[in-house]
């Protein structure tokens, strides 16, 4: 428990649950002196929460008899928002989402007011959220150390698996942490290849933090960064596309995974890496927008191909004249 407000919550759960516990008892759950556990009491007494203090050899603190805490009070907006936040926590790849949400849901409902607790509940039974499930590294660990590191601008050390190379130890300045199409990224600024790179959670074995920080570049969007690098990746075609729209309509009707879209003289151009010109034929098919191939000629023929299958399979089962 690293910080003093957590400490500070930490004391008042233990006076909750314990009908007295000594100042030595309490200084080492805390992992503080004594001391610091009565400045803690001080700060509980000063948001009105009353405490005693017993002396004499089986004294200590305890909270005044008959005091309970006021039942959390949340808006129907906020216990709608919380509801679906455990929900989808049990779905983001957490390796222990679903058990966590599960005792966080449990805590709150202990506290809340019976309506609002109907409302969870109603919630939870009848809700499903189809987020894909990520491959979830062993614990949580890596997670929680690469957003501390990222918050605090504190450089760490990874052992990271590649999918093609082999195992590598580096050093990485994280600028932030991504969920996206069901894993897990971290972006940051890597020391080994000095440039800034993305990397799955799933792949780190380890990661420990670096007593050096480092200046976050102002402005930096991970997941933009992250969806440019998916776009970008080094494939067998790269293809241009001029589309006859906007970039609004564009972005509506077309997905990040698609390629970069960039809006030029005479409508949006689509940049797209990919490995099967005729899966990429198939997509653009489906655009309501009129288009120009300007690379390569080869995306032309499969886009020939994918009209002749159209064409045939609208005319299949024509009655015959």
């Amino acid at each position: 428990m690293p910080r003093p407000t957590t400490r500070v919550l930490a004391l008042l759960e233990l006076l909750q649950t314990h009908a007295l516990l000594g100042g030595a008892e309490l200084a080492r759950r805390l992992e503080v002196d004594r001391r610091t556990v009565r400045r803690y009491v001080a700060a509980l007494e000063e948001l009105g929460i009353p405490i005693t203090a017993e002396r004499g050899r089986d004294g200590g603190y305890r909270l005044v008899a008959g005091f309970k805490l006021p039942p959390m009070m949340f808006t129907d907006g906020e216990a709608l928002a919380l509801s679906v936040g455990l929900l989808a926590a049990r779905r983001l790849g957490l390796a222990d989402g679903a058990s966590a949400a599960e005792s966080a849901r449990a805590k709150l409902e202990r506290v809340m007011p019976a309506r609002l607790k109907r409302r969870v509940r109603a919630v939870e039974e009848t809700v499903t959220l189809d987020l894909s499930r990520a491959p979830a590294p062993s614990d949580d660990a890596a997670l929680a150390t690469l957003s501390s590191a990222a918050q605090s601008q504190m450089r760490v050390a990874i052992v990271y698996r590649s999918g093609r190379s082999p195992q590598t130890e580096r050093e990485l300045d994280p600028y932030g942490l991504v969920y996206r199409g069901g894993r897990w990224y971290v972006a940051g600024w890597c020391h080994l290849r000095r440039a800034v790179r993305t990397f799955r959670l799933d792949r780190i074995a380890s990661v420990s933090p670096r007593d050096v920080g480092f200046a976050k570049p102002e402005g930096f969007d991970a997941l933009a960064h992250l969806v440019e690098s998916v776009a970008t990746m080094p494939r067998a075609f790269a293809a241009e596309v001029l589309l006859s729209t906007d970039l609004g309509a564009a972005r509506r009707e077309i997905s990040t995974a698609l390629g970069l879209l960039e809006p030029v003289e005479g409508g949006v151009l689509l940049r797209s890496t990919v490995e099967d010109l005729g899966w990429l034929a198939r997509e653009l098919s489906r655009l309501p927008f009129d288009m120009e191939v300007r690379s390569p000629p080869a995306l032309r023929d499969a886009l020939e191909e994918c009209a002749r299958r159209l064409r045939a399979n609208a005319r299949r089962g024509e009655r015959k004249e």
